[in-house]
Order: C-alpha cells, then sequence, then structure tokens
C-alpha cells in the first residue's frame, strides 16, 4: 500500500506548483479570451462556422494576413543583421561601459508605443530635428524627408523594439561557448570561417531561431507601430481586429480573426519554448572569464567601435531626440504673442500643476504614483506567480504538465490586446469575478504581461542549481521546505530582484491593456501621456515628451540594474 502512495506523493507536490499559475492564467487569460469570443460568435449569422470561413475568403483578410506575415519576417531579418554582430561583441569580447551599453539597449523594448512614436516624430517628424535641420539648410518649404506613415517607418520601428532580444537571447548563450571548440578545428586545418560555419554556427542556431522566433511573435502581433508609425494605409491582423470591433463592430469577424491570430501564436510558442529549452541543455559551456577577451589592436577595435556606433544610433538617436525635445521650445503657446525659445524647463514644471479638466481627470504626478503603485503590485504577484512555474520549468523539464504549460505561459504576448481588453469588460462586470471597475484589474493585467518575463528570468537560474548541493542538504536531514528555504531561495536571490525589476519597468510602460480597461481617476503614466498628446497646444505636447523622458529615465534605471545583478553565467529572455 505504501509504494503507490510513494509514487503519487510526489506528483501530487509536481501539481501543486503549477496550481497557483494556471489558476491564475485561467481567471485573467483563459476565462476572458473565451468570454469575448462566444459573445462575438453567437452574435454570427449561421454559426461558428461563417465568421470563420468569412474570415479565410475575404480578399481584405487575406491581403492583411499576408502583410503581417512578410512584414514581420522581413523585421525579423532586419533585427537580426542588426543584432548579430552587436551579439557577436558583447558575447565574446569586454570593454569599458559594456553593462552601460548592454543596459541602454533594453530600453526601448520597455517603452510604450506611444512614446516610440513621440521619439521618431522628435528626430524624423515633420518638425523633428532631421527635417528641422535640413529644412534650414536647404531652405526648404517642406519637410524633405517624409518618415512617418511609411513601410520604411514600420519596420524601423520593429528593429528598434526588438534588437535587445537578439543581443540577450544570442549574446547569453555565445557568450558561455567554449571558445576550444573553435580552436581545436583550426588546429586540425580548418580556416576560420570553416570553424564558424561546421562549428559555431550550429551550436548557435538553436539560440538564433529562438531570439527570431520571439522578434516574429512581438511583430507578428504589433499594433501601435501599425497603427501610429504607419498610418491607414498598412493593416495587419491586429490592426484589422481593432478596426472591425471599434468602426464596424463586426463582433463575430474580429472574434474569427482573433482566432486565426491566436492559432498562428500558440504555433510559434510552442516552437519558442522547444528551442529555450534546447539552449538551456549543457553542451560544453563555460565561464565569461574564459570566453571573453579585451579588444586588442586598432581594427578589433574600430571594427567594434564600428558596430557600436550603428547599432545605438539607431536605439538610442530617437529616444535622446525626445529628450532634448522636452527641454526645448521650438514654438509659442496659443494666445501667447511672445515666448523665448531654446531651452526651458517649462514642461517638467507644468507635471506640478492641478490642471484638471473633469471630475476624474488627475494631475501627471498622480499618474506617476499610480503607476509607481501599479508597479509594486504587479512585482509582487509576478514572483508569486512566476517563482512556482520556473520551478516547475526547471525540475520538471520533460513532464506532461511542464509541455503542456511552458508554451501557454507565452501566449498572453501574442494575443491581440483589443481582443483580450474586451473580454476583460465581458467576463469581469459580474459574477463571479467584479473587477472590471476596480483598481485592481490594472495589475492583474499587468502581470499577465510580466509573468512570462518573469518565469525566464527566473527558470535558468533554478537549472543553474547542482543537484548534489539539494543532496547533500537532504542527506543531513533538511526538509524539502529547509532546502528551498536554505539552498534555492539564497542562490537565486540575484535573479528573484533581475525578475522584479523586469515586472516593475514593464508595469511602467504597459499601454495596450490599460487603455482598454484603467478607469479615468487612476491614470498611468502612459495614459497620461496619450492624453497630452491628444490634446492641442505646445504646451501638452512638451509634457507628454516631459513624461515620457521620466518614463524612459526609470526603465533605464531599472535595467542598469538588472545587468548588475544578473547572474553572471547565466541569461535567458
Amino acid at each position: 500500500m505504501r509504494e503507490p502512495a510513494a509514487r503519487i506523493r510526489p506528483w501530487i507536490g509536481k501539481s501543486l506548483l503549477w496550481a497557483g499559475p494556471f489558476l491564475f492564467l485561467l481567471l485573467l487569460y483563459i476565462y476572458p479570451l473565451g468570454s469575448i469570443l462566444k459573445v462575438s460568435f453567437s452574435r454570427a449569422e449561421g454559426g461558428v462556422a461563417a465568421p470563420l470561413l468569412q474570415a479565410w475568403t475575404s480578399p481584405l483578410t487575406r491581403r492583411a494576413l499576408w502583410f503581417t506575415l512578410w512584414q514581420a519576417g522581413l523585421s525579423t531579418l532586419l533585427t537580426l543583421a542588426l543584432g548579430l554582430p552587436g551579439a557577436y561583441l558583447f558575447a565574446r569580447f569586454d570593454f569599458r561601459g559594456k553593462r552601460l551599453l548592454q543596459a541602454l539597449a533594453g530600453i526601448p523594448f520597455v517603452m510604450p508605443t506611444l512614446v516610440v512614436a513621440a521619439a521618431f516624430n522628435a528626430l524624423l517628424g515633420p518638425r523633428g530635428w532631421i527635417n528641422l535641420g535640413l529644412s534650414e539648410l536647404l531652405n526648404a518649404a517642406s519637410p524633405p524627408i517624409q518618415f512617418t506613415q511609411t513601410l520604411a517607418a514600420i519596420l524601423v520601428a520593429h528593429v528598434f523594439y526588438n534588437t535587445t532580444i537578439v543581443l540577450r537571447t544570442v549574446g547569453d548563450f555565445w557568450a558561455r561557448l567554449d571558445p576550444d571548440l573553435s580552436k581545436a578545428a583550426r588546429s586540425l586545418g580548418a580556416s576560420a570561417f570553416q570553424a564558424a560555419l561546421k562549428i559555431t554556427f550550429p551550436l548557435l542556431l538553436p539560440a538564433i531561431l529562438t531570439a527570431a522566433l520571439l522578434v516574429f511573435i512581438f511583430d507578428f502581433s504589433s499594433f501601435g507601430v501599425i497603427l501610429i508609425l504607419g498610418g491607414p494605409r498598412f493593416t495587419t491582423l491586429e490592426v484589422e481586429i481593432f478596426y472591425q470591433t471599434t468602426s464596424l463592430f463586426n463582433l463575430p469577424l474580429a472574434a474569427a480573426l482573433s482566432v486565426i491570430q491566436l492559432g498562428f501564436n500558440l504555433v510559434l510558442t510552442v516552437l519558442y519554448t522547444r528551442l529555450s529549452n534546447r539552449i538551456s541543455r549543457p553542451l560544453s559551456l563555460r565561464s565569461r572569464r574564459i570566453t571573453q577577451r579585451p579588444l586588442r589592436g586598432w581594427r578589433q577595435r574600430m571594427a567594434a567601435g564600428a558596430a557600436l556606433i550603428v547599432i545605438f544610433s539607431l536605439l538610442l538617436t530617437p529616444l535622446f531626440a525626445l529628450a532634448v525635445r522636452s527641454v526645448t521650445r521650438l514654438e509659442p503657446e496659443r494666445g501667447e504673442t511672445t515666448v523665448e525659445q531654446g531651452f526651458t524647463l517649462d514642461f517638467y514644471r507644468a507635471l506640478n500643476e492641478d490642471s484638471q479638466q473633469s471630475a476624474f481627470y488627475g494631475p501627471p504626478a498622480e499618474a506617476i504614483r499610480t503607476s509607481l503603485t501599479y508597479a509594486a503590485g504587479t512585482v509582487l504577484l509576478s514572483l508569486l506567480l512566476g517563482l512556482p512555474a520556473a520551478w516547475a520549468l526547471a525540475r520538471q523539464g520533460g513532464s506532461f504538465l511542464t509541455r503542456v504549460f511552458d508554451p501557454i505561459i507565452m501566449l498572453p504576448m501574442g494575443t491581440s490586446a483589443v481582443t483580450l481588453g474586451l473580454g476583460f469588460i465581458v467576463a469581469l462586470s459580474g459574477p463571479p469575478l467584479a473587477l472590471s471597475t476596480s483598481p485592481l484589474l490594472i495589475p492583474f493585467a499587468h502581470t499577465l504581461v510580466a509573468f512570462p518575463f518573469t518565469v525566464r528570468s527566473l527558470t535558468p537560474a533554478l537549472r543553474s542549481i547542482e543537484p548534489r548541493l539539494r543532496q547533500a542538504a537532504a542527506t543531513l536531514g533538511a526538509t524539502p521546505g529547509q532546502v528551498i528555504r536554505y539552498i534555492d531561495l539564497p542562490l537565486i536571490g540575484r535573479a528573484m530582484l533581475v525578475a522584479a525589476t523586469f515586472a516593475f519597468t514593464i508595469s511602467l510602460g504597459e499601454f495596450g491593456a490599460t487603455a482598454v480597461i484603467a478607469r479615468p481617476e487612476y491614470a498611468t503614466i502612459p495614459i497620461a501621456i496619450y492624453r497630452f498628446l491628444g490634446q492641442p497646444g505646445a504646451m501638452n505636447y512638451g509634457q507628454a515628451l516631459a513624461l515620457s523622458t521620466i518614463l524612459m529615465l526609470v526603465c533605464a534605471g531599472g535595467l542598469l540594474a538588472i545587468e548588475r545583478l544578473r547572474i553572471a553565467d547565466i541569461g535567458e529572455f
């Protein structure tokens, strides 16, 4: 009788690790998504099959799907072309300022779309710095460069957002590959190119494919970049879902498009999790102290300098242009006859003024406090849910539950924000979860976004713990709880700080879901930026840029903390 019980007890313990994360995803993801799809399809004439058939046969939908696929593919190739040289530089060389540059490269990834659009407008818009300079130089009446509302703007913005994925995913893995493998091939007569092609590239291929898939997922479900920088000429599945929902009120077709998008993302996330698990397997990995070397000679320094200039010109110049524009007055405010142009802090001073326009409107200072509160709640929830999920992934690598839940964890990142936001309103407006009017819904939604990144930050650290440490503690009489308390938790302390910082910065910059479900009196920083950008006047625009700069600096501080706290030889995006 004891033998079956002994077999069942470990299985129950492993299942309990998934209980909290599964319940959270069930209530905050599966239930709202299922509710909005049910409501949408119930309005369809001819049953569920009719809108699905309409979606597959509609020429407009086919064009949207084709554009979604090829722009995501092209954006992914461009991101790899820019990111792989940077990944090699960060992986194989150690140089002054490296951690700072790695932190700065991550800032675009956590910036809301509105801030990115404002940054590119400040640099390349009709009244951006480059067009202003060229207009004055060429004495041109109209902006010489037409950047916004073009395909180039979409592609550049996607590369701007996602280059850090390649730098981190490929760079971290490349930094731990044993260089002796290539040296052995060279000693046997292989050229440097042959060693790279036959040894290094096959070992790097899973990491490259993992990064490419993750970039493709983000580009495939892109919404704000297409809508704001691309304009009405370009339509993706996500934009078409938004248009069918808000303009035509065709919920059945919008639901069918969401199902198609979700199907693509499910396949992509399954592939991503399989490849990321391959990266985590030991392949003669070595410490960075062994694999990295200083830059030597003028050729290496010149090549490294050129690569860094190209990468960071794209990643940082728009953000720098935004920051400079936030302290510069270019034109007088409406109703003012003379305004001193040039350097000014008026936009930042105005953030402390209470300029309420309605009973629910809050000043920007209140939005900052609200965002910090939501971010703190997101950190707490992300760690409470992410830690057991990461433990399960690390210790139950090949189990059935792990294979099922691993891709599900990633699905919220690729799900339509419009569909999910409407699902929150439909499913959470009444019993059993009447949360649609509660401020608690915002940190729940932010946790849904931050949860995958929390798990990906904690899992490698837990996998890095030597099993013999746990075995030695158990041999000395430690209970499983004591092993976790005295062995596991101290060893993953820094990884928990990294995960917390990631959740904090992601919460500060989240806009898509917040815009749908946030109450007016509980505006976050991105919502406040959106309000300022939607109002006329140089002062409102300047305040939007000032808030964007504050958000950018806070996120930069968080990402710099990640680089300082991250476990030296362990990393997974």
